[in-house]
């Protein structure tokens, strides 16, 4: 039954819609009618009322009656509103802005009046007008004309009154004055315009843009007989900083939002306007300090040991400007300067280490041993010497690395606040960053810097240090110091090598191993308990027992500058150094023993001819030496071991031995021999 009575409901509606719809059509017409009547009558009483409206209009001039002109003039404005379709509209708009021009003219001066004694219910008054002929924007540019020549006339004076005052005394009165026009003008401003921020944030723009002389020009000369520049312009950004600090709280006491206008943007970039042209001079004026440092570190000293101390010195001397140079960074350019800062810093490195390099040369020249005396007690000063600039090479890449972090961190903090943040932040640090990126009077990277280009540099730097596994700012620096390193390194192990090197260069060519005399008669059936080590042999024994003692300093506890310097010098006949010993001591006795077994090796296969009796004598020979480095802890290398098998060998035993040897120390102890190997 209900759904019978659904069915019906449901066609009546279908029925009462087909039967109605052409009446709503023709009702929908009608009414369009009825509004183009409706316009058509408003646009004929508007051009009747154009047409008394200006009927008079002149003798609403000449009366010089404000209200009457003002509602004259806006009378008009509305018709025109509505006749936008006749053919003289041009005409007519060109007629209507001819009459605003000269009311706005006959008001000028009783508005700068207004604005200059600050009268309420006179600004408000033309505030009104202004605001009725849709004039306003010039209203407020009466307003900053006005109150910017006082200013502007204000900072001449201040110049005036001290004309030998520094830039900083200058710049401190005056923002100090803006400040007090700032709060003064707020409320004044705010019963007059409505938005005093837009208003008084536009008067203080256009304010510092035209200051004469400019702020620039002032500093300019400042900074041209300052003994320290940048010392002196971080002093006046500390007090632009002060300023725009107390701006920027005034303004958010306004309520959230108000740091976000447009005017508060164009203020903060007026604020800071000077400080963009000394962030682009930044590099510069560093790197005339830094070469200044540089040339008051000392490094050179006729005496080889005040020499090694002024090295030493000048490693604390050279990172304590650098250290400076980062701080200035900071302070001047917020960070902004960290795109151009690591490549001054890096020059400033280079022509360091080339100085370095000098100066060890001139050292070594001095150190050289003399062959024929061995080390006497000032060669063995000089190897000391020589383990002295290896801690300073190891106090050198210390200090690069806490640089080059405190670099990083620098950027990262500074910086990295307000750049685009990266995947690698959390949720509140992105937060942080992206409000700091908002705020006009924090975003340094818009403040101080002039190119899109350097924008992103700075913000692709960030996103390198953020990501990176192993971020670094100085790689170029780093490579010079570990490559410096490694030739310290080489310069101390030549010292202490040279005798050594000496006595085995002799080897080949002793007449011992032709004849088989040693001072007395060696026979072929002579047991070899019965020889004793040749002279040469003992000498190199000798002093290899005596590099612990000289070593000494390695075995010092607390001394991280020697382990950090052997982690990246190369030692000669060391590979690659993978986990330190517990004495560093070893790795060089190490080197200087291999050193030593190699080159006696290499000494050994350039002996020309062997006789059998002499085969002995040098298998005794080798054994000394084998012997010695046991007593150091040493192991014979396995080149050593070889020859001493193959010395030893008989004719029968060679040829099988042989074949498990290199192919080259067999065949050369075989011709030293005179064996035949089939």
């Amino acid at each position: 039954m209900l759904h019978e009575q659904m069915k019906m409901v449901k066609y009546d509606i279908q029925k009462v819609e087909h039967n109605t719809a052409k009446s709503m059509q023709m009702l929908l017409e009608l009414d369009a009618v009825k509004m183009r009547m409706k316009a058509a009558s408003e646009a004929l009483r508007e051009a009747d009322n154009w047409t008394t409206l200006s009927a008079d209009v002149e003798d609403v001039f000449e009366s010089q009656d404000i209200d009457a002109m003002s509602k004259k003039i806006v009378g008009m404005q509305q018709s025109l509103h509505i006749l936008t379709d006749v053919p003289d509209f041009a005409e007519r708009c060109s007629y209507l802005e001819s009459l605003k021009n000269r009311l706005e003219a006959m008001l000028s001066p009783h508005i700068v009046a207004a604005f200059s004694s600050q009268s309420l219910d006179s600004a408000q008054k033309f505030a009104r007008i202004f605001n009725d002929i849709e004039r306003f924007p010039q209203l407020c540019k009466y307003y900053q004309r006005c109150h910017k020549s006082n200013l502007h006339n204000a900072w001449k004076q201040i110049h005036q009154q001290s004309p030998d005052g520094s830039v900083m005394t200058w710049l401190t009165e005056f923002y100090d004055q803006l400040l007090t026009t700032w709060n003064a003008q707020m409320k004044w401003c705010s019963q007059v315009f409505g938005d005093s921020i837009t208003i008084t944030s536009d008067l203080l723009s256009e304010t510092l843009s035209g200051l004469d002389p400019s702020i620039v020009s002032c500093v300019d000369r400042m900074i041209s007989t300052s003994n320290c520049p940048i010392e002196d312009l971080i002093t006046i950004r500390k007090i632009t900083d002060r300023f725009a600090v107390h701006l920027e709280t005034a303004i958010d006491s306004h309520g959230t939002g108000s740091l976000y206008l447009p005017s508060v943007d164009r203020m903060a970039q007026s604020i800071y306007a000077p400080f963009r042209v000394y962030t682009s001079k930044f590099c510069q004026l560093e790197d005339d300090l830094l070469r200044n440092a540089l040339d008051n570190i000392r490094l050179d000293h006729e005496d080889v040991m005040d020499c090694v101390t002024l090295l030493g010195e000048s490693v604390p001397k050279l990172f304590a400007a650098a250290s400076v140079a980062n701080q200035h960074c900071i302070d001047l350019t917020s960070g902004c300067g960290y795109v151009m800062l690591p490549r001054v810093l890096q020059d400033y490195l280079k022509k360091y280490l080339i100085e370095f390099e000098r100066v060890l040369v001139n050292i070594s020249e001095k150190c050289r041993v003399d062959p024929s005396t061995g080390m006497d007690t000032d060669e063995w000063d000089s190897f000391q010497n020589s383990l002295r600039i290896i801690q300073a090479c190891g106090d050198l890449i210390m200090h690069l690395d806490e640089l080059d972090q405190s670099l990083i961190s620098n950027v990262v903090t500074t910086v990295g606040r307000y750049c685009a943040s990266t995947g690698s932040l959390s949720h509140k640090e992105s937060l942080v960053r992206s409000e700091l990126k908002r705020n006009p009077f924090r975003d340094y990277r818009q403040l101080l810097l002039q190119s899109v280009d350097s924008r992103q540099a700075l913000e692709l730097l960030i996103t390198r240090l953020e990501e990176g596994d192993s971020p670094s700012m100085m790689d170029e620096a780093k490579e010079q110091v570990y490559a410096l390193c490694r030739h310290v390194h080489k310069f101390s192990f030549d010292i202490v090598f040279a005798p050594l090197q000496q006595h085995l260069t002799l080897v080949p060519n002793m007449q011992v191993w032709k004849s088989g005399i040693t001072g007395s008669a060696l026979t072929p059936n002579l047991p070899n308990f019965s020889l004793t080590p040749q002279e040469y042999i003992t000498k190199i024994g000798q002093y290899l027992m005596t590099l612990p003692q000289q070593l000494e300093p390695f075995t010092m506890e607390n001394n991280p500058m020697l382990t950090v310097a052997i982690k990246y010098g190369k030692l000669p006949y060391i590979g690659e150094i993978g986990e330190l010993p517990e004495h560093l001591a070893q790795l060089w006795l190490e080197s200087v023993a291999r050193g030593c077994m190699q080159v006696y090796a290499d000494q050994i296969l350039k002996i020309p001819e062997l006789a059998e009796p002499s085969t002995k004598q040098l298998v005794t020979d080798i054994d000394y030496l084998t012997n010695v480095l046991d007593d150091l802890g040493l192991e014979t290398s396995e080149v050593a071991k070889n020859l001493v098998l193959l010395l030893n060998a008989s004719q029968e035993e060679y040829a099988e031995l042989s074949e498990n040897m290199p192919q080259r120390l067999s065949s050369a102890v075989a011709n030293m021999r005179g064996l035949r190997v089939d």
